[in-house]
């Protein structure tokens, strides 16, 4: 059922590949655009949440998941490059031997890298914007990043997974489709699932924290409370993206092993 699709995975992973043998600055350069991208989803998410977070209003998270599926849109049309999704594309053309997994581990280590740098980039561009220099303007971002690094590693580690699992599928499932239009609704409303049910992005997270941490900020906001997060949640994000969904789809798309007529010989002859 998900043939075609794989195979767009395998191609776009060694497209990946080969980006990188051909310029390894072109492709930190593209993974730092992804996490641009996201910075965007991040500031509007936050900006149009805000608006009825300070009201109280119970539409505070649905309003910010449904803007912020923006960012995926960014990327996937953008060309940006995402260590979270790449976890599912490596792992899987390593698992039907298209690539090496030194390569694999190389390119996502990169990946992660460049993610890192943009998220550092765009949240000193926004601090010289003046945006959130008003604190009316702060409070769901502080309230939601001060959640974030202050929860504990075991749940932080298992929202991880949730969440990568489902982001990959949000990039994956619409890979099945012609409509862009059916392309779009899904990757947005997978994304909002995501979004809502708290799970735990660790390149999402970069963009708010480093936004938060520019900021005059509480002291539920810091530098190690963005460590305590970004460790467990990557980890997590790594094994949602590669595990449940790179080996669980080379599982179940493995060819059927047939026996042959030697075999069946043998086996009728034993009994």
């Amino acid at each position: 059922m998900e043939h075609h699709a794989l195979q767009q995975v395998e191609q776009l992973a060694l497209k990946k590949e080969k980006a990188f043998s051909e310029s390894r600055f072109r492709y930190i350069f593209r993974a730092i655009l992804a996490s641009l991208f996201i910075g965007f989803g991040v500031i509007v998410a936050f900006k149009t949440g805000n608006l009825f977070y300070v009201e109280g209003s119970p539409f505070t998270y649905p309003v910010a998941a449904i803007t912020f599926g923006a960012a995926i849109i960014l990327i996937a049309f953008g060309g940006g490059d995402l260590f979270t999704g790449n976890a599912f594309y490596y792992t899987y053309t390593c698992l039907q031997k298209k690539m090496m997994w030194s390569n694999a581990l190389k390119l996502l280590s990169m990946s992660y890298v460049g993610n890192f740098l943009g998220a550092i980039f765009f949240a000193h561009i926004i601090f010289l914007t003046g945006l959130f220099n008003d604190p009316s303007v702060n409070s769901f971002l502080f309230s939601v990043v001060g959640q974030k690094m202050n929860a504990p590693w075991l749940e932080l580690f298992f929202r991880g997974i949730l969440c990568n699992w489902l982001v990959c599928l949000a990039f994956f499932l619409p890979m099945n489709m012609k409509s862009e239009g059916a392309k779009i609704f899904t990757m947005m409303l997978l994304v909002f699932c995501f979004f809502i049910s708290g799970y735990e992005h660790s390149i999402a997270n970069m963009g708010a924290f480093a936004i938060a941490l520019v900021l005059e900020h509480p002291e539920t906001i810091s530098y190690g409370g963005a460590i305590h997060n970004l460790i467990p949640v990557t980890i997590g994000n790594f094994i949602g993206g590669s595990l449940f969904m790179g080996v669980f789809y080379h599982y179940l798309n493995q060819p059927k092993q047939v026996k042959s007529q030697a075999e069946v010989k043998v086996f009728r002859s034993n009994v």
